[in-house]
């Protein structure tokens, strides 16, 4: 997209591009004799997609930002004929090069560029959008400068490291004009799909409670080891704290977080333990398996009114992150959503009925729940996506709204944000959602504050 959100249609970036490309070969090329310009100059079929192929005036070009997360995502928008990866940024060396090899072995990859500087993709890299993969202390600052660059973002969850931060995004996100995804990749499977859908059916009964579970210490079904593993570091150089490598730029690996000492141990993956850079489970997975709760009780952009928790945090340093955890969210209709360290969404009804989600599987208290066929009008507002990124890259050309637009994510994480400042505080939390504070509290209203070391700002 133009740098300016109000100019030329979806893909008018990969168009200028290709064009300013070819003008430069032909320019920079063999001379070609008088005879043979005469003649019409052959454009080869890919050039105007008659083989099959996309012609490049019409693919989305794409970067990503971190290639951890962000190299899954980017190899599956890769998968589709009307993308191309134009770029790769990561302040890994090491990283970087292999991930680039990778990327210009694919045809719609040959022409990527690698970057150490963010800055410096935005502005010359030709994006239509880009997927931001850093860890959580990083999105606040590189989603509003890609917004403010014109850019289409993929970004991943939690929505920020902190509840303003996410505020700020949401903010630029909207003044520029940008279609945003969050990674939120639940709402484009089918079984949580369908548990919404038959939960907004009412087929049974209104609820008014709902117990989630989001994973706790240190570990996941996805296979994060878990606390022991993590934070034996049985094999670290303790000589090395402090020490980071030389194919990784450190300072700016650590970037607008307050700084904190090299330690192979957080570095690269671990960082989520540590609440200078992550927020745990309880604050990653809130984006999943909370995100689908709300999501069932038509909740995108309600919030909580009051919220209390307790954790039970990790002591030894680095890690601080909390390893179990449990906090109730009350909403102004009575509604109580409870989370803590089990994994699932599980809605009860007034009947005594329920419906219970996770990944790979969806149960119910009656199996003839799971057969109904709700009616059309039932689930004409739950948004269907049969593919995440897909539908990022549709949304780029369409200009219409994902299935996680940046707002969705924010009322999400809040929950999330508002449960690890119950836990850290010890205190309730009364949330007013029309200011977004704690009015009563201001120690626990300066915790969805960031701290962002200079020169970085939002």
């Amino acid at each position: 997209m133009s740098a300016n959100p109000s100019s030329a249609s979806a893909g008018a970036v990969s168009r200028r591009r290709f064009l300013k490309n070819s003008a430069a070969a032909l320019a920079g090329g063999a001379l070609v004799s008088p005879l043979l310009s005469a003649f019409p100059q052959l454009a080869p079929a890919s050039a105007l997609g008659r083989d099959g192929t996309v012609a490049p005036s019409n693919r989305v070009a794409i970067g990503v930002l971190g290639m951890q997360q962000g190299w899954d995502s980017f190899r599956n928008c890769l998968s589709f004929k009307d993308v191309e990866g134009v770029a790769l940024c990561d302040v890994d060396a090491q990283r970087l090069e292999r991930r680039l090899q990778e990327t210009r072995s694919r045809a719609n990859g040959r022409s990527a560029k690698g970057w150490r500087d963010f800055r410096e993709m935005f502005a010359k890299a030709g994006l239509d959008g880009v997927i931001l993969a850093a860890p959580d202390h990083w999105h606040g600052v590189m989603c509003v400068a890609a917004a403010r660059a014109g850019i289409d973002i993929y970004g991943e969850k939690p929505l920020a490291h902190t509840l303003r931060e996410g505020r700020a995004i949401v903010d630029a996100v909207r003044r520029h004009g940008r279609v945003w995804q969050t990674g939120m990749w639940q709402r484009s499977t089918g079984n949580f799909t369908r548990a919404v859908q038959l939960v907004r059916s009412g087929r049974i009964g209104k609820v008014k409670r709902v117990h989630v579970g989001t994973g706790g210490d240190f570990g996941n079904p996805s296979g994060v080891p878990r606390y022991a593993d993590v934070t034996r570091g049985a094999a670290v150089d303790r000589g090395t704290i402090g020490k980071p490598p030389a194919h990784l730029d450190y300072e700016m690996w650590v970037g607008p977080a307050p700084w904190f000492d090299y330690d192979p141990r957080v570095t690269h993956y671990h960082w989520r333990w540590v609440l200078n850079f992550g927020g745990g489970n309880l604050l990653d997975w809130v984006s999943h398996h909370v995100d689908i709760a709300l999501w069932g009780l038509d909740f995108d952009r309600t919030a909580p009114v009051k919220v209390t928790g307790s954790a039970n945090f990790a002591t030894n340093p680095p890690w601080d992150a909390p390893r179990t955890y449990n906090y109730e969210l009350n909403y102004a209709d009575g509604t109580v959503v409870t989370v803590d360290s089990t994994m699932g969404a599980k809605w009860f009804g007034e009947n005594g009925q329920w419906i219970f989600v996770n990944r790979g599987q969806l149960t119910a208290s009656d199996k003839s729940i799971l057969a109904y066929n709700p009616p059309a009008e039932a689930v004409a507002g739950v948004y269907v996506s049969r593919n995440h990124w897909r539908n990022w890259i549709d949304c780029i050309k369409t200009r219409r709204e994902t299935i996680t637009p940046a707002e969705t994510a924010h009322n999400t994480a809040t929950a999330g944000h508002l449960g690890l400042t119950a836990a850290i505080t010890g205190r309730t939390i009364r949330w007013d959602a029309a200011t977004e504070t704690i009015p009563d509290d201001p120690a626990a209203d300066a915790l969805l504050t960031p701290t962002i070391r200079a020169p970085w700002s939002l």
